[in-house]
């Protein structure tokens, strides 16, 4: 954010890739999505709000938007593209007008936006016969309270990645555990092979609630209790804190982590300054690209390690939702029906990977991303969301001004996460 999320907050980021990889192609003519004839038979026209630095361009989109067009010769789009940092506010303050009929909802807002009645809850067309065909974690971006309000989209997760080169000078294989991580960051550093084996995005953003929450479910811990009390400060979520601090006081991240976004973990693992990172999709070809690293082909992608209780990856998806204002919901419908279709995504796979399951066996699909499909098939359906609350945007600001003071060392883990349980108490449950 992901975020979603805040996520690449300067420079490239996740979402802005596509830029400087292979374009998509045409698009496959769809059947089954519509003959173009509205209820009634006149013209609607619909506005529809994206970002505008979407694992999808906005080239793309367009070309999207196009190709249903002229399926649908009664129907017009209108589209909008924002800053993914404008993306949240936009939405509310159009609400209240009706301003958009679909936009693009990050992972971490459908429970605020549902709440609040600002978006529609689609489960009724949305059937289970087509949701079995999507991955359950995809399935989880859209969902609140067991409703859908909307359809996952853009597909993302972060994933594990390393220099092997590195680990084979230091004679040390792929870690598959957070454990078996420390021990070959220690091997790296006492060796020399890297000052800073590891590299994080934690600075004070939701960069660094991704990290945590990955950290947070592979050491078995919880956001909430059942009652929805905070519970992170104890068990797994102390247990994730302290690794973090850990790795500090041992100097085997790179102290500028505490400053760093996603994009500066790329910069870092493809100047050859770092080993071993975090990150979503999109650094894999840029980290393998010899115009924009100087270890290109040395960077290898990897399921999340596993710790005591899994491997989860942190849920960086989006979907497309119906706007509650929209006096033409059937059209927007049947325009989300066509951009989250499986023809429309496998034919740009390179860009987003599909949420369709079946997709990953395809061979137009395997051959966008060879190396990353395999890993992908497997991490997509292991992922853990963030906090599922409607004041999503204060607890994470609040946790991450808490995790910041652990991890210079301003606070303990314990004394840290127990201010942000408060501080997170007092919203929720106010």
């Amino acid at each position: 954010m992901s975020s979603s999320e805040g996520i690449g907050q300067r420079g490239i980021s996740r979402r802005e890739f596509l830029r400087l990889s292979a374009a998509g192609t045409g698009l496959l003519l769809l059947s089954g999505c519509g003959g173009g004839e509205t209820e009634g038979g006149g013209p609607v026209t619909l506005s529809a709000l994206f970002m505008n630095q979407a694992a999808y361009s906005e080239d793309d989109v367009k070309n999207m938007t196009e190709q249903f067009q002229k399926q649908n010769p009664n129907i017009k789009v209108n589209l909008t593209f924002v800053a993914y940092e404008a993306l949240h506010d936009k939405i509310v303050a159009a609400a209240p007008a009706g301003t958009y009929d679909t936009v693009l909802v990050d992972v971490i807002w459908p429970a605020e936006f549902a709440s609040k009645k600002m978006i529609v809850d689609i489960t009724d067309r949305f059937p289970e016969s087509e949701r079995s065909k999507i991955f359950d974690g995809a399935l989880k971006t859209t969902e609140y309270q067991g409703s859908y309000y909307g359809v996952p989209w853009i597909l993302d997760t972060k994933y594990f990645f390393y220099n092997k080169e590195m680990l084979e000078e230091a004679g040390t294989a792929p870690p598959e555990t957070w454990d078996a991580v420390v021990e070959a960051a220690r091997a790296l550093k006492s060796q020399g092979v890297v000052e800073y084996p590891l590299v994080w995005s934690w600075a004070q953003a939701e960069a660094l609630m991704c990290d945590y929450a990955t950290l947070l479910g592979a050491y078995g811990g919880q956001f909430f209790d059942e009652g929805g009390k905070p519970a992170f400060n104890t068990g797994g979520g102390l247990q994730a804190l302290e690794f973090m601090r850990m790795t500090l006081d041992e100097k085997l991240s790179n102290p500028a982590s505490t400053e760093s976004l996603e994009e500066d973990v790329r910069r870092i693992i493809s100047q050859g300054e770092a080993a071993m990172a975090l990150n979503w999709t999109y650094m894999f070809a840029l980290a393998n690209d010899p115009n924009e690293s100087q270890v290109a082909g040395q960077i290898e992608i990897a399921h999340t390690p596993a710790g005591p209780a899994g491997a989860p990856g942190v849920n960086g998806s989006m979907g497309i939702a119906v706007s509650n204002g929209s006096q033409n919901q059937d059209e927007a419908w049947r325009y989300i029906q066509f951009m989250t279709s499986q023809e429309v995504q496998n034919q740009y796979a390179k860009l987003s990977l599909p949420i369709w399951k079946s997709s990953y066996e395809e061979q137009e699909v395997v051959e966008a991303l060879p190396q990353v499909v395999p890993v992908a098939k497997e991490q997509l359906n292991d992922m853990i969301l963030r906090p599922i609350v409607p004041q999503y945007n204060q607890v994470s600001l609040d946790m991450q001004v808490e995790i910041q003071r652990a991890l210079t060392g301003d606070k303990s883990p314990k004394q840290a996460l127990d201010d942000a349980a408060g501080s997170v108490e007092s919203v929720t449950q106010g």
